[in-house]
């Protein structure tokens, strides 16, 4: 290849990403290898690649491009998920803009279009990935509303209701009145507002009309809904009033004054307002005192005819002139600035109602149990394990879901109704009508004719429920279903790539996806749906913000990779995200990704443009031992770390060993002399090195990796003969003294350079040294790297102190360079008294923390063990500058 000064990510991402593609290496088949499976958290078909994607999808293509190379048969199922209030809504926008309302269509009108805008702008999020080099294995592409997994969703909730699990009912749930369906909780922003707190005076009935009871609140347009008023039993205030009534103000409806316990007495005026309708604890409070339920709330947050005043006004606005209303009527008291937390919907961002809605419900209770133990017992591993008291905490206090959902774009509810409002569980309108054909024939006595005669009469008036499933109801079953696990539970793929392995996914669902899944696991297959779940944390800015398109403060994804590239991006992401903590993301991080990727291609072409002399004998024996002990020592502390899913920390040593130990040190080791040829071994060794090098970098730069590859420095490779197959380096023995000699000669050949820089003597002049060896390091093996490294001439072994010359320790031993000038002795005592002031200092405060009873009875051992190397180490730097002052007289 030629060479460029500078690696291009423009020229080598499309090519290999398409080689790749075109070799099928992303895809996966079962067979005798040990399978690793990762299924992706499915983007909504809605969305596009934002700064969350981009770091989980790194995270999971670092796992399974790691995998592969280990021999693992490595399978990534990607897929979206249908999304039905968020894509309902784009969908309705679309039309608004052709001019047509959703009210106007019928429900098969509405889905033509509503597969159109998915088939238009349904995979633009999966296309935005392979941008990033995510090897995921696109021919087992799903999506949730594909046949089969249609299909499967419906097999799950007619199992679930033979079950007895799934039930029909009247709950309190939250309503979305732009989307004019129920969400769940985890569609629920909570928010602080500035709102108004309305003092209402509501009179006392039976008086002079001058008797009042005064209540707070922010809500005054639901005082029509109003039930009761509520006073704690004990509050002393309210005891005349027991028993007694009150009328609302403007509608003069009376209702009872109640007491409960509930009810905080030093909140607000005491008095509590109770609205069964519209708030979840005054729901509560109605069922425990048996009062009627009045819902003053259209669909659409209008007032409907039980509000009597105001009908068919916006909630908001019907606030607005109420007050007013019951300003003009003496009723309002006072209204005060408050600020509180409201709910808002995450699709539509509009203020959430609580309503009382007729919904289908799952029963979780008993689901709940074996899900829970995975985690507690450490079937399934959460990581960081700090996520675990939070798990348990929603595990325990589960409560039944609501599944149902008030759209057309979905799963339709398999349940059918007939003319008289009986209903029935089904697949299908053919099977629903042998169910009621079975409630009507309880005995069986129908003879053909007359069960066909019945299903044909009833044909006309069965109707399927018009609500859709909870995106969630769904979505627990991924790991499954995308294995057709459902509706063929003993399939050869399911049961060779379930259970999967790792989950990689956002803290914010770890209930309402993560536990869900594991229900399901359990319920579907007996069995938990993974082994590990890496928590992410969420992307922030540099002030702490979570980026977001309404700040502005989040880049382009795809933005970035053009800038940076994909390898330097992925590097960028992954240095500053640890799991489960939030990523601080900073453009420079990407930068510094981009300048890695631009070392290693300059040490490349280093490496490439040596000359080898094959008559050489190979003088860099020491400095090849070195660097494959320390390669050794290095992945160690990467396989700890990929072991504990310290991502971060893996890249972190990766990439310190390249950018210093390969690059900084051995390369600078072994380099032949300017326009010098090297010896053929020492090149062989290094291009070996090199090539561990790629394979150990290719999961988190596979595009530069790759390329480099297939130069030809690394020799002939075959069309399959990839990186991204190669073997992942193996961890081999490491001489721990060996490596700890290496870092003392570094760091003589360190402190030869600052001798260098303080004196001012070119790094052209050669110099001579005197050691004084204390330690017992054998130098004599290290001597042609520190004559090479340091531009040492010569070395003599001595037994006592050189005076007069320039001194410094490494470790315990001593060094000395005879300068030509004549060494300021004032000055080299000046520094040696300052050296040891702060020596001594360090020492008081090592034995301060030995001395410290608590210290030594609680710190960990090793702890202990470390300040009593640092106190010895100390004392003896101490008693060797004390020698090197007594000897400048």
């Amino acid at each position: 290849m030629s060479i460029s000064t500078k690696y291009d990510p423009a020229a080598t991402e499309d090519k290999w990403y398409s080689y790749w593609m075109s070799k099928n290496f992303f895809h996966s088949e079962p067979d005798e290898r040990e399978p690793y499976t990762i299924v992706i958290p499915p983007p909504n078909v809605t969305g596009v690649l934002h700064m969350g994607h981009m770091l989980n999808n790194t995270i999971q293509d670092v796992l399974v491009r790691r995998a592969r190379m280990q021999g693992k048969n490595a399978c990534w199922v990607p897929g979206t998920d249908h999304a039905s209030i968020a894509t309902e809504a784009k969908v309705v926008a679309m039309l608004k803009e052709r001019g047509i309302e959703k009210k106007d269509l019928s429900r098969e009108e509405f889905l033509k279009y509503a597969w159109e805008w998915k088939e238009k702008y349904g995979g633009i999020i999966l296309e935005q990935l392979k941008k990033l080099g995510a090897s995921c294995d696109w021919e087992r592409t799903r999506f949730t509303m594909d046949e089969g997994m249609s299909e499967a969703v419906i097999d799950c909730f007619i199992h679930l209701h033979k079950q007895g699990r799934i039930y029909r009912g009247v709950r309190m749930v939250n309503w979305d009145p732009a989307g004019k369906t129920a969400v769940s909780d985890e569609e629920v922003i909570r928010k602080e507002v500035n709102q108004k707190l309305y003092y209402i005076k509501y009179t006392v009935s039976g008086g002079n009309g001058q008797d009042f009871l005064t209540i707070a609140t922010t809500r005054p347009e639901t005082i029509m809904a109003d039930a009761a008023i509520c006073v704690n039993p004990n509050d002393e205030r309210y005891a005349h009033l027991k028993g007694k009534k009150v009328f609302v103000p403007l509608i003069n409806r009376e209702i009872p004054v109640i007491e409960d316990e509930y009810v905080t007495m030093d909140f607000g005026t005491g008095c509590l307002k109770v609205t069964p309708a519209h708030d979840l604890n005054d729901y509560e409070l109605g069922l425990r005192h048996k009062l009627p339920v009045i819902d003053i709330l259209n669909d659409d947050g209008t007032l409907n005819e039980l509000a009597q005043i105001l009908v068919g006004e916006d909630r908001f606005i019907a606030r607005k002139k109420i007050a007013v209303l019951l300003d003009e009527a003496g009723h309002l008291d006072k209204v005060e600035d408050y600020k509180s937390q409201i709910g808002y919907s995450e699709r539509t961002d509009v203020a959430i109602e609580p309503k009382l809605s007729l919904q289908w419900f799952c029963k979780m209770d008993e689901m709940a149990k074996p899900a829970l133990e995975d985690v507690l017992n450490g079937d399934i591993k959460l990581i960081p394990e700090k996520f675990g008291n939070t798990y348990r905490h929603w595990m325990e206090n589960v409560r039944d879901w609501n599944i149902s959902r008030q759209l057309w774009w979905g799963h339709q509810i398999p349940v059918w109704y007939d003319d008289q409002g009986n209903w029935v569980v089904a697949k299908t309108k053919e099977e629903a009508l042998n169910e009621f054909l079975k409630l009507k024939d309880i005995d069986g006595t129908f003879t053909e004719t007359e069960a066909i005669g019945f299903k044909h009469q009833l044909a006309s008036f069965v109707k399927q429920d018009p609500d859709v499933m909870d995106t969630w109801f769904s979505a627990w079953l991924w790991p499954i279903s995308v294995f057709d696990g459902i509706r063929n539970p003993d399939n050869a793929e399911i049961n060779y790539y379930y259970p999967t392995n790792d989950l990689v996914t956002a803290p914010e669902i770890l209930f309402f996806w993560v536990a869900r899944m594991i229900m399901a696991g359990h319920e579907f297959r007996g069995k938990k749906p993974f082994n590990n779940v890496y928590l992410t944390g969420i992307v922030r800015d540099k002030q702490g913000r979570k980026m977001s398109k309404s700040l502005g403060n989040s880049p382009d994804p795809i933005g970035l990779i053009e800038k940076y590239g994909a390898d330097g991006v992925r590097v960028g992401m992954l240095l500053c995200s640890p799991a489960g903590n939030d990523l601080m993301f900073d453009e420079s991080y990407c930068e510094q990704g981009r300048n890695f990727a631009n070392k290693i291609w300059n040490a490349f072409r280093l490496v490439k443009g040596w000359e080898v002399d094959e008559n050489l004998e190979n003088p860099n024996q020491q400095a090849i031992l070195w660097f494959e002990n320390r390669f050794n020592e290095a992945l160690t502390e990467i396989e700890e770390n990929f072991k504990q899913y310290r991502l971060s920390e893996a890249l972190m040593a990766s990439y310190k060993l390249v950018w210093d130990d390969f690059c900084a040190w051995y390369l600078e080791m072994v380099k032949p002399a300017y326009q010098h040829p090297i010896d053929a071994e020492t090149l062989k060794v290094t291009i070996g090195f090199f090539e561990k090098i790629l394979t150990l970098l290719h999961p988190y730069m596979p595009f530069l990796t790759e390329e480099l590859w297939h130069d030809e420095l690394f020799g002939e490779k075959g069309e399959m003969d990839c990186c991204i197959v190669a073997a992942y380096p193996v961890v081999g023995p490491a001489d721990a003294q060996l490596l700890k000699d290496v870092e003392v000669v570094k760091g003589l050949v360190a402190e030869i350079r600052n001798v260098r820089n303080t004196k001012q003597i070119s790094p052209k002049e050669a110099l001579p040294l005197n050691i004084k060896v204390n330690s017992g390091l054998d130098y004599e093996k290290w001597l042609n790297i520190v004559f090479k490294l340091a531009n040492i001439n010569e070395v003599e072994f001595v037994n006592d102190k050189i005076v007069g010359a320039a001194s410094f320790m490494v470790g315990n031993d001593e060094f000395f360079i005879q300068l030509n000038e004549t060494i300021d002795v004032e000055a080299e005592k000046e520094r040696l008294n300052a050296e040891l002031t702060y020596l001594q200092g360090f020492l008081k405060s090592v034995d301060a923390k030995l001395s410290n009873e608590r210290f030594v009875q609680n710190a960990k051992p090793e702890i202990i063990q470390n300040e009593r190397n640092k106190k010895a180490d100390a004392e003896s730097k101490i008693g060797i500058i004390v020698g090197q002052i007594e000897s400048l007289g």
